[in-house]
């Protein structure tokens, strides 16, 4: 097999072709590296290690770009380079991340519980299945959560002054109690603090 042509593509791509005949569309970084010129034989292996190496670097490329705008689990990243990767490549880029300290699911647990506890004001309960949700095993979540010294009451009462002002009116009541359930307190930790909003009124 010949290589033909190499034609530049959009994304750092080019185009590929073999005896003539468009073949697919690869990493142009990978084809220089591997001297994937025109005029060079090919054989079957030849052609399936490259796209295996530009498979790779593109995943790589894609799970960096992904974590340089915000903190990522393990399995989220993985996920989402996969829409635009195999899983091989998927789970190599990963693991080069990890490797290199970009990627930690201990930390980000740590970073996205704070968050979830003091700035969304969710239970601890809440926060645990938030963390699962992200990928973070439900072991390490628990941990995580359990680790982080919160009092559920203050958080109800925040929640309550920052957006539900007069408490007492039984519409906005039943509205307080629907949202502080979404973020995972149980009824009767709920009910604890609105006792106190009826004895200060």
């Amino acid at each position: 097999m010949l290589i033909t042509a190499v034609e530049p593509r959009r994304k750092m791509m080019s185009a590929l072709y073999i005896d003539g005949e468009y073949v697919m569309n690869l990493d142009t970084q990978t084809l220089i590296e591997n001297r994937f010129d025109v005029g060079r034989e090919i054989d079957d292996d030849d052609l399936h290690e490259i796209i295996r190496l530009s498979n790779e670097r593109r995943a790589k490329e894609k799970a960096l770009w992904l974590i340089s705008y915000r903190d990522h689990s393990k399995k989220e990243l993985k996920d989402k380079v996969k829409r635009t990767s195999d899983e091989e490549s998927a789970e190599k880029a990963v693991e080069r991340l990890e490797e290199l300290g970009l990627l930690n699911d201990e930390s980000y647990a740590r970073r996205y519980a704070e968050q979830l506890l003091f700035s969304k004001h969710m239970s601890p309960n809440g926060a645990v299945y938030a963390l699962v949700q992200k990928g973070i095993d439900e072991e390490l979540a628990q941990q995580t959560v359990d680790e982080i010294p919160v009092d559920i009451y203050d958080s109800i009462r925040t929640v309550i002054d920052r957006k539900y002002k007069n408490i007492n009116d039984e519409k906005i009541k039943r509205r307080a109690v629907s949202a502080l359930q979404r973020l995972g307190y149980r009824w009767d930790e709920i009910k604890t603090v609105l006792e106190e909003y009826k004895e200060e009124y």
